[in-house]
């Protein structure tokens, strides 16, 4: 018969040290699982005292990488195709600043999705919840609704920056977005009449460069 040491498996075959090593792990997944679930649960539940009373650790929790909404399920779904381009200010040593064109960043992540049976979370919903997320707390003329607006326009900036940082030849100082905004036509049936001509939402440019970060990060 083998030893009973050799018999043990699992938590058992662990020493002392190994067990407490894995208990803690275990503890703290644990509650950071419950942790995440309760903030998810108090931004998607009705306003009740708790939630209006941490209304700002839940937001600055939840935003912008966890938001959660229904619009899918609304009475009267988006009817829209919106699409997020950008261009870039571009700073080269040889060729001094450039200004690129209009690159749609909606189509490349269309582009990704297409023909693609396991489409990668990123390319169906990050740029376009994150559009979502500036338009819903910037006002007509582009000002912030408060930390959330502001929160909403770094996010947007980092997710542009990811794409162009290694895009072009030379050093990105400042970046531009604007929204491509089509309605859907109504279908042959539908006595619905619409245009359906595009329209833009063009935003100011962004100072991404290394000064305006320094310059933001110290004002903080």
């Amino acid at each position: 018969m083998e030893p009973e040491e050799e018999q043990r498996g699992g938590l058992a075959a662990l020493s002392w040290p190994g067990r407490v090593v894995v208990a803690t792990a275990v503890a703290v997944v644990a509650v950071a699982v419950t942790v995440h679930l309760a903030l998810v649960f108090l931004h998607v539940a009705p306003a009740n005292t708790l939630s209006k009373q941490q209304d700002a650790t839940i937001d600055a929790y939840i935003y912008p990488e966890f938001e959660q909404n229904w619009k899918l399920f609304a009475p009267n779904p988006l009817q829209q195709n919106i699409a997020v381009q950008a261009r870039a200010r571009v700073v080269d040593e040889r060729d001094g600043t450039r200004t690129t064109g209009w690159i749609d960043l909606s189509a490349e992540d269309g582009a990704h999705i297409r023909g693609n049976l396991f489409p990668s979370h990123t390319a169906q919903n990050e740029l376009r919840r994150a559009w979502d997320f500036y338009t819903g707390s910037h006002d007509a003329e582009n000002r912030p609704d408060g930390m959330r607006g502001e929160l909403s326009q770094t996010y947007v900036e980092r997710i542009v920056m990811d794409r162009f940082t290694a895009r072009f030849d030379g050093t990105v100082d400042s970046i531009q977005l604007r929204s491509a905004t089509t309605r859907v036509p109504a279908p042959a049936w539908s006595d619905e009449r619409f245009d359906t001509d595009t329209e833009y939402r063009v935003l100011p440019w962004w100072d991404v460069s290394e000064a305006a970060h320094a310059e933001r990060k110290a004002a903080s």
